[in-house]
């Protein structure tokens, strides 16, 4: 936290969680500091950590987190915060007993008046803090404690767990109604064995390996440059695996095919976001047969978009 000290002394909204998927939960804090901010010209920022807290806690067992901390920090920045605080996540860190936690922070950050965290936030050695010992211990600091109630979808809590356990089902499409943005995946192109391109197939080859793994499998897929705005993105089909029919490989690779004219090629880095989910991957008696599934996935994928179009044009009609 030590890099606060060059922020500027203006009243600070301080939002704080590990924020993993930045999902529509976690903006619910986020943005309740940014429009508390806002409205008194204050400055909004949150604070992080890296790694999770599980890779210290129990190593054994550690937390797989959705997105790697640079793409977090790509979310993050998106949403208007003037600062973001990744600390350390170290033993001496989390050596900080619960009610010396609100001191260090305002220590490091003497302009700060308000935190804003979830309703279930734990803080401290051995995660000991609640929300209350934090408005108690924050009050005569001069700290406001904002705590965001749950936000549910149909009638259960959104969560990063929920939304791990839906990506490594495949169901990319539920994902996203929790994430409130499509999946994705970010890489740069690079080189392959071009077997696609010999069966007519060709695909740009992205080494893509996040901590949590989505289900292996083929996926409808939109694919853009990265910095370009989401309509820029072509319409694809993927396949996230290991590839058995063709190779015998333990790094999962995804591959996308452009269904239109691909401007893609080595080098670039793109941002391909996943919409649905096809069929899982699986392994065929051979080349023809990899082949005839690659076109029914083509076809798929293109009936998928068509539908998509329908729908857009219905609702637009009505």
């Amino acid at each position: 936290m030590e890099e606060a000290g060059a922020l500027p002394d203006r009243p600070g909204h301080l939002a704080i969680g590990m924020f993993d998927g930045v999902h529509l939960g976690h903006r619910a804090v986020i943005e309740s500091a940014i429009h508390s901010a806002a409205a008194e010209g204050g400055q909004a920022g949150v604070l992080t950590f890296n790694p999770h807290p599980s890779r210290l806690l129990r190593p054994e067992q550690p937390t797989r987190l959705l997105m790697p901390i640079e793409v977090r920090r790509q979310q993050l920045s998106g949403l208007g915060l003037d600062f973001i605080i990744e600390q350390e996540f170290d033993r001496a860190f989390a050596s900080i007993e619960a009610e010396a936690f609100p001191v260090r922070l305002k220590e490091s950050m003497p302009w700060l008046t308000t935190l804003y965290i979830g309703e279930t936030w734990r803080f401290g050695a051995g995660r000991k803090g609640t929300v209350d010992q934090l408005i108690k211990w924050g009050r005569p600091l001069g700290l406001g404690v904002v705590s965001a109630r749950r936000i549910h979808h149909n009638g259960q809590p959104i969560s990063s767990t929920r939304i791990r356990s839906l990506v490594e089902a495949g169901d990319v499409a539920q994902a996203a109604v929790l994430l409130g943005y499509r999946y994705f995946a970010q890489s740069r192109v690079r080189s392959g064995k071009r077997l696609g391109r010999t069966v007519g197939f060709p695909t740009l080859n992205l080494p893509w390996e996040p901590e949590h793994l989505p289900a292996f499998g083929v996926y409808v897929v939109r694919v853009r440059r990265t910095g370009e705005p989401p309509s820029a993105g072509r319409p694809g089909v993927a396949n996230f695996g290991l590839r058995p029919t063709v190779e015998t490989s333990r790094e999962p690779l995804l591959e996308v095919h452009c269904l239109e004219d691909c401007p893609f090629g080595y080098g670039d880095e793109l941002i391909a976001e996943w919409l649905a989910y096809l069929r899982p991957e699986q392994r065929f008696d051979g080349p023809d047969a990899l082949c005839r599934q690659i076109a029914q996935d083509r076809d798929a994928a293109a009936a998928w978009f068509a539908q998509r179009r329908r729908d857009d044009a219905s609702a637009v009609s009505t």
